[in-house]
């Protein structure tokens, strides 16, 4: 609205309504188009900081589109698998059992596939040694989830970094300057230190956003790897028909 006001006091009271808006309008634009800068010529602005977080969220990217998918491939889970492994083991048919979850290749079946190699011992080993299992292939799931909580600490701070060497900058130019002080021996500075700031929250902000939305999944995973190992154990503890 003062923007508006300003052309209005400075143009010319002559012509109707639909000009002077017209004319607004079109300043408006030229003021925009002045102060717009490429995101590529601000990135070169931040110095070796950006190119750092660059390659930091070239890494995240990386690992969260990796996880993401193998977690997507360990959730995948057979309606049947349950009901045919209960209807073999009923029947006796323990190879037949082994062979489903093999054929099965995803967590669960591996877990299950281990705690039937281990039948004939006492019930708490079985449930111990599923567990293992269980914990070794969440282990596996979260391989390099650990580097997306770093990324989403270090972006930040590493962006603060590039603020306070891009202020450094900017102070020495203006001692080395001395009374011939000017615009644009600072702009190359504070540049820096703002252009870092954004680069390092922005990448931090991701990175914590992907880490959560994995570690949501992988536990969503592990409540489902938990039930189907109670769903089992009571399977062995049912009372031979």
């Amino acid at each position: 609205m003062m923007l508006a006001g300003f052309f209005l006091q400075t143009m010319p009271v002559s012509g109707t309504v639909s000009d002077t808006l017209q004319r607004i309008q079109s300043a408006a634009t030229e003021v925009a188009g002045e102060v717009s800068l490429p995101a590529f010529d601000l990135a070169l602005k931040g110095g070796w900081i950006m190119a750092v977080l660059g390659i930091m969220s070239l890494i995240a990217v990386y690992i969260f589109i990796d996880r993401y998918l193998a977690i997507n491939r360990a959730s995948r889970e057979d309606g049947n698998f349950m009901n045919n492994l209960r209807d073999f083991i009923h029947d006796g048919k323990l190879d037949a059992a082994k062979a489903l979850c093999k054929a099965n290749n995803s967590p669960i079946a591996r877990m299950i596939e281990k705690g039937l190699s281990r039948l004939g011992r006492p019930l708490n080993d079985i449930n111990a040694t599923i567990e293992n299992v269980g914990k070794l292939e969440v282990s596996k799931l979260e391989k390099n989830i650990a580097g997306l909580a770093t990324i989403s600490g270090a972006g930040p701070m590493l962006g603060f970094l590039g603020t306070v060497t891009g202020m450094i900058k900017a102070f020495y130019n203006m001692a080395m300057a001395g009374n011939n002080i000017d615009i644009q021996i600072l702009s190359s500075g504070i540049y820096e230190a703002m252009v870092t700031t954004v680069g390092g929250l922005i990448v931090g902000i991701l990175a914590y956003v992907a880490y959560n939305i994995l570690v949501a999944r992988i536990e969503k995973l592990v409540f489902k790897l938990e039930a189907t190992a109670t769903e089992f154990m009571d399977l062995l503890n049912e009372p031979a028909s």
